[in-house]
């Protein structure tokens, strides 16, 4: 299935406008979903900490050239608790149940995990405007009978999740990401973010949230606690494993008391940065709060979410980029505003040898739409007061002109966008490195949107969290 593309994202900036940038949305392109980039002058963007920053009166950090975001840093670290786990049934084939992330997943994707199995995470997860106005109501009906009719089961005593992703890294070697699953705290700090993010204007996951009243997907947090992989090293009780795209995820249940306590400890013990989810977190805590106002109460289920948290070192992640393609603006005005900031130079092969050469080369470059190429290397002085992230080095780039920017995951599809549809160039940009993500969660600071991809992608369907 193809089901690792990502979402796009739109920002128009003009000469007139360099100081009061805007956003409109247009239509879905082939690349994903349109959400806004940056808001106008005078509205308030809410960033997962719960933090506003005004567009038109944003902090930036002297010399770093990131939005600060300076409450995040501040505050009490969030809890991380163990909970009665929802699973499938032990005789369930979870081949047959278990999916990837709503948000990558076209209408032929869930279609075809629909068809694998009545009870396939899709039929609740993914509901679709084709399914009716009542399609939440249905979802969460549907999640209920699921667990009277026993195909869901819930743990006996609170648990936490070992999950592990193992597969092959680009150079040939054995990579295993460890995490664990649990319930953060939905709270105004101690979970960062590390890029700008702004609502989504749909309502389809909170929703989704009140309907079946349950967390049905995970949150992907970064723990900067050191010692979590080796605390997690030790296997649990195997649940159950499946393979995707050379990739084995698999999930062991942890019930131990002592073992349960240092767990919950160790993560406690220090901020979580989010890596992948930032809207699933500003879902929860919408949530959250609609419970408290309704109930009166802040001791219910809704003050924690799913999430899934591993620690934050290099041998623990995979980070890819995600390049940009641009869009309403001639080739010719693109080409000039590159060249005040970098030098351009010929690819020798264009389109059909810039994929590989670029990765193995750690270098940026452009392909155009006829399918020619063109390294970018910038130019001595020009980024002196920028901090060295290729999509800020765009942005401050591209901030005279009107242009579309859209994002892309897999150089490859972001090259035949550029040649084999209507982009006029893609840029190839270089992933982001552990040690920098780092920095910025220590810093509170805020890369640009879609600065990660973290690979491989988390499945749906191990473990739910009800909020009954």
């Amino acid at each position: 299935m193809a089901v690792d593309g990502i979402g796009g994202t739109v920002a128009r900036a003009s000469r007139e406008m360099r100081d009061e940038l805007v956003t409109e949305q247009v239509p879905v392109d082939p690349v994903g979903v349109v959400t806004p980039l940056l808001a106008p002058q005078d509205a308030a963007v809410e960033l997962p900490c719960g933090i506003e920053i005004v567009d038109g009166d944003r902090q930036v950090e002297s010399g770093q050239g990131h939005d600060r975001n300076p409450m995040c840093q501040a505050g009490d670290v969030p809890r991380f608790e163990p909970f009665a786990a929802l699973r499938y049934a032990s005789d369930q084939d979870l081949d047959l149940v278990i999916a990837p992330p709503y948000d990558v997943l076209s209408d032929a994707d869930t279609d075809e995990l629909a068809a694998r199995d009545a009870a396939n995470i899709v039929h609740v997860d993914v509901p679709r405007e084709r399914d009716g106005p009542d399609r939440y109501e249905v979802a969460g009906s549907t999640l209920r009978r699921w667990i009277a009719d026993g195909i869901l089961v819930a743990d006996a005593a609170p648990t936490f999740t070992i999950y592990r992703m193992a597969f092959d890294d680009e150079e040939g070697g054995r990579r295993v990401v460890t995490g664990v699953l649990g319930a953060i705290e939905v709270t105004d700090s101690g979970v960062l973010p590390h890029e700008r993010t702004t609502p989504k204007a749909s309502t389809d996951r909170l929703d989704l949230t009140r309907a079946a009243n349950a967390n049905l997907s995970p949150v992907w947090g970064l723990s900067l606690a050191p010692g979590l992989t080796a605390l997690l090293a030790g296997p649990g009780d195997e649940i159950g494993s499946i393979v995707v795209d050379g990739v084995t995820h698999s999930v062991e249940r942890v019930d131990d008391p002592e073992r349960l306590a240092a767990i919950a400890a160790l993560v406690g013990s220090d901020d979580v940065l989010i890596a992948d989810g930032h809207h699933r977190y500003g879902v929860a805590r919408q949530h959250r709060d609609h419970v408290r106002t309704a109930t009166g109460r802040d001791n219910s289920p809704a003050e924690l979410t799913l999430a899934f948290v591993n620690e934050l070192v290099d041998d623990q992640l995979s980070v890819a980029p995600i390049h940009r393609l641009y869009t309403g603006i001639e080739a010719g005005e693109l080409r000039a505003a590159l060249d005040r900031s970098f030098l351009l130079s010929d690819v020798d092969g264009g389109a059909a040898e810039v994929v590989t050469l670029a990765a193995a080369e750690g270098r940026m470059a452009v392909v155009w739409s006829d399918g020619t190429a063109h390294w970018l290397d910038e130019r001595p002085g020009v980024f002196d007061d920028v901090r060295a992230l290729d999509g800020l080095w765009l942005e401050h780039t591209l901030a005279d002109v009107t242009h579309v920017v859209t994002y892309q995951h897999g150089a490859q599809a972001a090259a035949d966008a550029a040649t084999q549809g209507d982009t006029i160039a893609a840029v190839l940009i270089r992933p982001v490195s552990v040690a920098e993500i780092t920095r910025t969660a220590r810093e509170g600071l805020l890369m640009p949107p879609k600065s990660t991809f973290f690979t491989p992608k988390l499945r749906t369907g191990f473990v739910i969290r009800s909020l009954e």
